[in-house]
C-alpha cells in the first residue's frame, strides 16, 4: 500500500515524522516533490509539479495510493484537490484556500459574525491605501509563512516604507494589511476526521522585539474550555476539519482574535516534541486520519501531567556559522533535554529578524514549571553558537 507526500524541500516534519511513521504502519511512501535534488538518496523522490494538482493526480494514479496528504503551507489547495480527484480522504480544498490567503480568512470570519478585523488587501504593485485610524497595524504577504517579511508599522510613513523594502525582494508579491492584536500569543494544535475535532494542547509563544515577529519561546499553555469553544467555531467558518491544524491567536477581553490558522502540523521541529510531549504516535495519527480513520479510534490524552518549554537560538547578526553544538539529549534529573541544529556549521546567511534566523532549537520536557524552566536554563547556559561578519 502506498502513500504520496506532497513536499517542497525536506523537512524534519517528513524525514523525522511521516517517514518513519508509514514505515511503522505497513506503507511504502513515496515523496513527490518539485525539487528532487535538494532529497537524501535513501528517500524515494518522484519529480512532479507539487503546486499543480492534476500533476499530483498524474503521479500518484498509477499506484493507485491509499492515502495523500501534505505538511507544506504552500501545498495544502493542491493536495487537497488532487486528493479529492484520486477518491481519498482529505482536506476541503475551499478550506486549505481560505486558510493560506490571509485576507480571505479575516472575511470568511467576519461573515460568520465571530470577529472583525480591519484589514486592507494591497495588490502588487498598488499603492497601499489603509486609514490613519488602523494604526498601528501589521504588514504581511497575504500568503506567507514563518513570519517572513511580516512587520508591525506605527504609521503611513513606516507602511509606505516597509511595502517598497519588501517589494524591492518580492516584487510581485500581494499584502494585506491588518490592525495590530494586542495580547500573549498563544497556539491552538487540532487533529480532526472530517466530522470531529480534537484539542491536542497549545503553546504560549514569546516572540522577539519589534517590528519583526521572531517566535523566540514556547511554554506548555493549553487552551481552557471557554478559549476552545471559540476558537472551535473560529475553525468551524473556515471549514478546517480534517487532519492536523496548527492556530495561532491571542486573547483581548476575554475574547479570542485569530491571528492565522495554518492547516498542518505545528512546525519548526515543534511537531516532533508535541509527539514526545503527549507520548502518542502523532504522525502516525495524521496518516491514520488520511487513511480514513475516525478520529475515536486514535489514542488521545484527556490530560497532559508533563510540562515543556522551548527555545530558538537565533543568529543577532549576518555571517558564517563558524561553531556551534550538534545534536544533543541528556537527562537532568526528572527533565529531558535535547538540541537540535537548525542551521549547519559553514553555512552563510543574512539575518532577516524572523524564524529563518534560527540556530538551533532547545527543549525540557519534565514534571513541572519551575523544574523544567530552571533545567533547561542550565543547558542554555552551557552552549555556544559563534558567527563570523
Amino acid at each position: 500500500m502506498r502513500l504520496y507526500l506532497t513536499a517542497l524541500n525536506p523537512t524534519d516534519a517528513v524525514l523525522e515524522g511521516f517517514l518513519p511513521a508509514a514505515a511503522a504502519l505497513g506503507l511504502s511512501a513515496t515523496v513527490l516533490t518539485d525539487r528532487p535534488a535538494q532529497w537524501p538518496s535513501d528517500v524515494l523522490v518522484v519529480r512532479c509539479a507539487v503546486r499543480d494538482a492534476n500533476a499530483v493526480v498524474a503521479a500518484a494514479a498509477p499506484t493507485r495510493p491509499v492515502a495523500l496528504l501534505s505538511n507544506s503551507d504552500h501545498l495544502q489547495e493542491a493536495t487537497a484537490i488532487a486528493a479529492r480527484k484520486l477518491g481519498l480522504p482529505g482536506k476541503d480544498p475551499d478550506a486549505a484556500r481560505l486558510c493560506k490567503d490571509k485576507a480571505a480568512a479575516r472575511r470568511a470570519i467576519a461573515a460568520a459574525g465571530l470577529d472583525l478585523v480591519r484589514t486592507v488587501t494591497v495588490d502588487s504593485g498598488a499603492a497601499p491605501e489603509v486609514p490613519v485610524g488602523m494604526f498601528p497595524a501589521v504588514v504581511k504577504p497575504r500568503e506567507g509563512v514563518a513570519s517572513e517579511d511580516a512587520y508591525l508599522v506605527a504609521d503611513r510613513a513606516e507602511l509606505v516604507a516597509r511595502v517598497t523594502e519588501i517589494r524591492g525582494r518580492r516584487p510581485d508579491v500581494a499584502l494585506v494589511v491588518e490592525e495590530y492584536l494586542a495580547g500573549d500569543l498563544r497556539t491552538f494544535e487540532t487533529l480532526g476526521d472530517g466530522t470531529t475535532v480534537a484539542s491536542l494542547g497549545g503553546w504560549r509563544t514569546g516572540l522577539g522585539p519589534p517590528p519583526t515577529f521572531t517566535e523566540e519561546s514556547l511554554d506548555w499553555s493549553p487552551p481552557a474550555e471557554r478559549t476552545s469553544t471559540q476558537l472551535r467555531a473560529r475553525l468551524d467558518a473556515l471549514g478546517v476539519n480534517f487532519g492536523a491544524c496548527h492556530t495561532e491567536y491571542v486573547i483581548s477581553d476575554g475574547r479570542v482574535r485569530l491571528i492565522e490558522v495554518n492547516y498542518r502540523l505545528i512546525g519548526d521541529r515543534m511537531d516532533l516534541i508535541l509527539a514526545d510531549l503527549l507520548g502518542v504516535p502523532l504522525f502516525q495519527h495524521v496518516i491514520r486520519l488520511h487513511l480514513g480513520e475516525p478520529l475515536a479510534t486514535l489514542s488521545l490524552p484527556t490530560t497532559v501531567d508533563r510540562y515543556a518549554q522551548v527555545e530558538y537560538v537565533c543568529a543577532d547578526t549576518s555571517g558564517r556559522l563558524a561553531a556551534a553544538p550538534g545534536r544533543l539529549d541528556t537527562v537532568h534529573g526528572d527533565v529531558r533535554l535535547g538540541c537540535r541544529p537548525l542551521r549547519a556549521v559553514g553555512h552563510v546567511a543574512e539575518r532577516t529578524g524572523t524564524n529563518r534566523d534560527y540556530l538551533a532549537v532547545l527543549h525540557a520536557i519534565g514534571p513541572d514549571q519551575t523544574t523544567v524552566r530552571q533545567s533547561l536554563a542550565a543547558f542554555r547556559s552551557d552552549l555556544q553558537w559563534t558567527i563570523v561578519e
